[in-house]
């Protein structure tokens, strides 16, 4: 990494990034790898299993989970650049309630996708995308790249609901709240980004609804944080 966080001051994902033994990732060499990695993966398994269809779905899913690697990269470090209240900082990194979220809203998407969507919807969104009978690697993959997601998703959700608290909470200098307000600003862009997701579920309305409630939520969060410090400068 860039700058070595300390352990307890950083997104899991920066630590474990960080502790790889023998290894010393630049931030853009270590999200370039990430989106790599994966999008060589979509190819490869569409390629193999001819699945084409979900050729794009899956691009678009790389391209959101590795701008939300850029933007979490980014927002730990203005975070880290500024002196504030520690009980904020403790909270956004140290307590991994994201990873909680994350975990909850990836159980919650695996249901959908194997109890309820079978049951609901004439075309299952697996099989519209893999076809009748989906192979068990191209599964597999695809479930790695919506944990991927669903991470990125529960730090988003965490960092409004935290910036929120926070900019209620602890009033700070004007040069303090401009760079928060950039994490805030971030944080509203990832969650825009996220929108190019839409058209791939659109005849799945529960996942409509659950995207775009995300969405908005983490937007009027972060949008109010913002709001609500520069208000103050």
């Amino acid at each position: 990494m860039a700058s070595e966080p300390d352990f307890g001051e950083a997104w899991t994902y920066e630590s474990i990034v960080s502790a790889l033994p023998g290894i010393d990732l630049s931030d853009r060499v270590a999200v370039a790898f990430q989106l790599a990695l994966f999008q060589v993966g979509v190819i490869l398994f569409a390629a193999i299993y001819d699945a084409w269809t979900a050729f794009l779905a899956g691009t678009a899913a790389v391209v959101v989970a590795a701008g939300g690697s850029v933007m979490m990269l980014r927002m730990g470090a203005l975070v880290r650049s500024v002196s504030v209240s520690s009980a904020y900082r403790r909270m956004l990194f140290g307590s991994n309630i994201e990873v909680v979220l994350s975990v909850l809203a990836f159980i919650a998407f695996v249901t959908y996708l194997f109890v309820v969507d079978p049951a609901q919807s004439e075309t299952p969104l697996l099989n519209e995308l893999f076809g009748p009978e989906p192979s068990m690697v191209l599964v597999y993959f695809a479930l790695l790249v919506c944990w991927d997601l669903c991470y990125r998703i529960g730090v988003s959700w965490w960092i409004g609901v935290v910036s929120l608290w926070r900019a209620l909470r602890y009033p700070v200098d004007p040069e303090t709240a401009a760079t928060l307000g950039r994490v805030d600003r971030l944080n509203v862009g990832f969650g825009l980004l996220q929108v190019i997701l839409i058209p791939f579920v659109i005849a799945h309305p529960s996942l409509v609804v659950a995207l775009g409630g995300h969405i908005l939520a983490v937007t009027t969060f972060s949008g109010l944080s913002y709001l609500i410090a520069k208000s103050r400068r």
